[in-house]
């Protein structure tokens, strides 16, 4: 199955508002260039949210949550048409760069402060994607291609909230 990048994002610093960028270039030092957090957590240098299961989450709350952009989330790469894998050791490829999923993204209460209920939506089913640490960098643009090199079985996880 083949995905497609639609979104690209850093922050600069902590609690920073998310920067949308239309290329960029990761690296197994610090992740996404100009992300804050890549060379801080080498377990969570990316984040991965589909937009599948971000709109999913929207779906269970109250229709005006409908028109929340993705970047609420505050994921690094995100993208649609593909199911991303919800198991740790899971690779992904995005041209040259290569990833290796190291866990489910645990969304923080910044979630309830953008919407209330968010934090809650997003723990079912990996629906807030996932943390990943860089194997191979290099650049990335937006449209560019994403598949699953290799997916280990998958595991169940309830997330609080």
């Amino acid at each position: 199955m083949t995905g497609y990048l639609i979104g690209l994002a850093r922050r600069p610093e902590r609690r920073a508002p998310m920067e949308e960028l239309s290329s960029g270039v990761i690296s197994t030092d610090a992740g996404l260039e100009g992300d804050f957090k890549g060379a801080k957590h080498p377990t969570r240098q990316i984040t991965i949210l589909a937009r599948e299961d971000w709109q999913a989450a929207l779906a269970t709350l109250p229709p005006a949550a409908a028109c929340l952009h993705w970047t609420v989330r505050r994921a690094n790469l995100f993208c649609k048409g593909l199911r991303l894998p919800r198991a740790k050791g899971a690779k992904i490829q995005i041209g040259e760069i290569s990833l290796e999923v190291t866990g489910q993204t645990y969304p923080c209460k910044r979630m309830d402060e953008a919407y209330s209920g968010l934090l809650k939506a997003l723990g079912p089913d990996w629906r807030g994607g996932v943390t990943c640490r860089v194997l191979t960098g290099g650049p990335l643009k937006l449209g560019d291609e994403i598949n699953i090199t290799y997916a280990p079985p998958e595991t169940e996880r309830n997330l609080p909230g």
